[in-house]
């Protein structure tokens, strides 16, 4: 008996450190603010969106994390938004939400590229409720009951909830046809222990994410519609031993896309670890200045029958009509500050 409830308290402590990752999206090349400030403003219009993620749907071990953003050009160069996300998990009900306030400004290198660094500066909670956990000495080993409020220091030692600052810093260089964005997130390192004295910096997120387009107007294939393009984009994170990299593409026609994404772990440092984890489809349809996406994430390791992964995505932009061209394309012409502006 006292050994597994024990292994629930080492459980339950283990997950808080394994929590101080960051949540992911695998639509990151539909709502690029979710990796990277410096992609504020990129629409140069009024531009909002939700995200939805669920992972692993099955019973107690479902994760939420929803992600909202909102930004907009202030001056010819100067963006600002603001960004919300929150993470929940069911088995521990723990639960992390952070607030940030976002700033970037573009800067013309000449008429085919630009460069567009961003700060994101908020305000994070993560909430645990250790009243949850059921320890040994609440339970009546006469009666098997639990009649009473536990005293092990273990738990009394431990506060519910962390307040933090944090501050992350980006920058994305990018022509019309191919971008190159590198973001370091917790540059400030915030302390997330859940004891009073205790000293447990969150990790630093490093994201490096590009792509690039292939127009198709002009391939030799008559039996492909006009006006398409195919993206090819990876995307690189690293947050202390966890690593991932997502390769993929996206076929573009019209106000339809539909690709594929490929989830590996490049360096494998447990035992027995895959290269790659899952495979993920996307599909994404605009209907006026609306977008709507759709992913679902294939799981390919041994880690049992889990649903997979669901994730959609609701992104309105004023004006905009295309469903993956201009989230990472800065139109670039003569007549702007400096002989250029976004467009």
């Amino acid at each position: 008996m006292k050994l597994k409830f024990a292994f629930i308290l080492l459980f339950a402590i283990t997950t808080i450190k394994v929590s101080a990752q960051d949540p992911i999206f695998t639509e990151y090349y539909l709502v690029p603010e979710t990796t990277n400030p410096g992609f504020t403003g990129f629409q140069n219009t009024w531009h909002a969106g939700l995200l939805h993620r669920r992972q692993w749907p099955d019973g107690n071990r479902r994760l939420d994390t929803d992600y909202a953003f909102v930004n907009n050009m202030v001056t010819d160069k100067a963006a600002i938004g603001m960004t919300v996300m929150n993470h929940h998990e069911e088995f521990t009900n723990y639960n992390y939400l952070q607030l940030n306030g976002v700033y970037s400004y573009y800067i013309a290198l000449n008429s085919n590229w630009g460069v567009t660094p961003g700060i994101e500066v908020g305000y994070g909670r993560k909430n645990y409720n250790f009243g949850n956990l059921l320890l040994e000495d609440q339970i009546d080993i006469n009666t098997g009951e639990v009649n009473r409020p536990s005293i092990d220091p273990g738990v009394l030692n431990y506060s519910n909830k962390i307040d933090f600052m944090d501050v992350s810093a980006g920058v994305v260089l990018n022509s019309e046809k191919a971008w190159v964005a590198l973001a370091v997130k917790h540059l400030t390192r915030p302390d997330i222990a859940f004891t009073e004295n205790g000293n447990v910096p969150l990790d630093m997120l490093l994201n490096i994410n590009g792509g690039y387009y292939f127009e198709l107007d002009d391939a030799p294939a008559s039996f492909l519609p006009e006006d398409c393009r195919v993206l090819v984009t990876g995307n690189y994170m690293r947050q202390s031993q966890y690593n991932r990299l997502d390769l993929g593409a996206a076929f573009e026609v019209g106000f339809f896309t539909i690709g594929a994404l490929a989830a590996t772990n490049p360096e494998r440092k447990s035992r027995g670890g895959h290269f790659l984890t899952s495979i993920n489809p996307v599909v994404n349809f605009s209907l006026g200045e609306f977008s709507f996406g759709y992913s679902y994430d294939i799981s390919t390791s041994k880690l049992g029958r889990t649903q997979g992964v669901h994730e959609l995505s609701l992104v309105w932009a004023s004006g905009h009509t295309c469903a993956t061209c201009d989230n990472y394309k800065v139109k670039l012409k003569k007549g702007g500050v400096n002989g250029y502006e976004r467009n």
